[in-house]
């Protein structure tokens, strides 16, 4: 992989539109300092001085797509409440198109609180509710995508928190099929072995190891894995990422990639998944091979794992850490 190969290919998707659906959160921290413990209880005191909100879930990942030069449509739920306000605020400050956001009056927006004291993580607060979408949401959702012109792929970004259903993975499975849009999924739990005939289907080894009901200890074991997903969802490519050991990419036609990781000095893991799907899926855009796309989605992912929070991929970062590691 070349400097002028990864210029090329986010030349070419510049300006692409990706749909990310999925469920979307509202990341709230409260940033403050310890001095002393409660009188009241054995835990810390924390004097509170900022305040920040951040988008997290699938809008992370259009976060990431904003930066790598795409024009990402958000797809998912918020409630009618001020959380939902500053949460499509922020959205629109970002450069994201929230359009395909329904507003559920009866669900509150999820929002993840988190209490940091000294640059410590203290706790973390969780508001939501796991229940399905109603059929209204998901008929919004599907109708947002039918009206969208030249759609140049769709990502379900699932954290199995109520929006993405059997019911909706089937519509717009059909509407992508008849219309040929690509489909990669970064998947949870639940509905796994739903996504049938994607272009690429993203696990993790937990994820993996929990949907085919045993551990993979060594390289045969995560080969085998790897091409009984492959049967199991009849799709194009299975992508599983493996953590310090880095991808690998099973393809329909046999061939198997593996991906490593480069020694880095890691900061912080979070969002890292986030960052390779909207990756990969953007170099797929901008018409990359999907050998190629893996290999850049991994040095997206190693890159953010080197900078503290949830940031998202740049494209000057992405050619810095492809040219220190060819």
């Amino acid at each position: 992989m070349t400097i002028e190969r990864v210029d090329e290919i986010f030349e070419s998707a510049k300006n692409n539109v990706i749909a990310v659906v999925g469920d979307v959160m509202l990341d709230r921290y409260f940033w403050g300092n310890v001095s002393r413990v409660s009188p009241e209880a054995p835990v810390p005191v924390i004097d509170i001085s900022e305040e920040t909100y951040h988008l997290g879930g699938a809008a992370n990942v259009a976060n990431n797509l904003h930066s790598l030069g795409i024009k990402p449509l958000l797809c998912g739920v918020v409630g009618g409440d001020k959380s939902g306000e500053i949460f499509q605020e922020i959205s629109i400050k970002s450069g994201i198109d929230s359009s395909g956001l329904f507003t559920d009056n009866d669900r509150p927006t999820t929002v993840k609180t988190r209490i940091m004291g000294n640059n410590q993580h203290i706790a973390r607060l969780d508001r939501e509710v796991r229940e399905n979408l109603s059929e209204e949401g998901e008929d919004f959702i599907l109708k947002t995508l039918e009206d969208q012109v030249n759609l140049s792929g769709i990502i379900f970004q699932d954290y199995n928190k109520g929006v993405i259903s059997e019911r909706l993975i089937e519509k717009l499975m059909s509407y992508a099929i008849a219309n040929k849009v690509p489909v990669m999924v970064d998947p949870k739990f639940d509905n796994f072995f739903a996504f049938q005939n994607v272009t690429l289907f993203k696990p993790n080894r937990k994820e993996a190891s929990r949907a085919l009901g045993r551990d993979f200890r060594d390289l045969d074991e995560i080969k085998l894995a790897g091409k009984e997903l492959l049967e199991k969802l009849e799709c194009d490519n299975v992508l599983l990422t493996l953590g310090a050991e880095g991808m690998m990419l099973f393809q329909k036609n046999g061939d198997i990639l593996s991906v490593p990781t480069h020694a880095r000095r890691i900061a912080d893991v979070s969002g890292a998944g986030d960052t390779a799907i909207a990756t990969l899926s953007a170099a797929l855009a901008g018409n990359a091979d999907i050998r190629e796309a893996a290999v850049l989605s991994n040095h997206a992912a190693g890159a953010v794992c080197e900078m503290p929070g949830i940031v998202s991929i740049t494209l000057d970062t992405l050619k810095k850490s492809v040219l220190v590691n060819h």
